[in-house]
């Protein structure tokens, strides 16, 4: 029996999102076709919407549909620490405990000799630039505790070590090759409370 193309291609759309394979991409393919009319046409405005609305915040980088994240806007946030993240899904595992109450960087992924991803194409200056505006003291890295995220890590208290300011480490209540947003709340706590010097 031949394959029709429209499913094909719904398929091979759906497979592009992470942890999705082929045989869940071919569920949600034909779940799709049952689907009334106006869901179809909600779900398409909806995709439309987010696309157009949500973009990377100026200042720190973590999603936002304002001119400005809520969390950059915030006086009554304590600038004067940062925690570093890879990835802007990230702060909401942070935020989530309600305990920290400082500002985030991030940094828009890990180095990766392997996936080409070099200094360069990271927001280091930008850091910089931000320890430089908003008199920052302490900096605490979060990155992922994977082999992309130690490198990372390493390379961030490496370009800071000049800087007068205090640099932590999330302590390895995490556990090595996990991820931020699959830990729970309390191991993230944990992790953040019991940070290490790095500087």
């Amino acid at each position: 029996m031949k394959e029709l193309d429209s499913i094909t291609k719904l398929t091979e759309s759906f497979k592009s999102f992470p942890s999705i394979g082929e045989k869940s991409a071919e569920r949600m393919a034909y779940a799709l076709l049952d689907m009334d009319d106006s869901k179809v046409t909600e779900l398409v405005k909806s995709i439309q919407e987010a696309k157009e609305k949500i973009h990377s915040c100026p200042i720190c980088g973590l999603l936002t549909e304002d001119k400005v994240c809520t969390i950059c806007d915030d006086e009554n946030r304590d600038h004067s620490t940062c925690i570093i993240l890879s990835n802007e899904k990230d702060v909401y595992s942070f935020e989530k405990l309600g305990t920290f109450h400082g500002v985030y960087h991030v940094l828009g992924g890990d180095l990766s000799s392997v996936k080409g991803i070099t200094p360069d194409k990271l927001k280091f200056k930008e850091l910089i630039q931000r320890i430089d505006d908003e008199k920052i003291k302490e900096i605490i890295i979060a990155t992922n505790p994977t082999i992309e995220g130690e490198t990372t890590a390493l390379y961030l208290a490496k370009l800071l070590k000049d800087k007068d300011i205090k640099i932590t480490r999330l302590a390895y209540g995490l556990p090595m090759g996990g991820a931020l947003d699959y830990a729970d709340e309390l191991t993230i706590g944990k992790a953040l409370a019991g940070r290490t010097n790095i500087k």
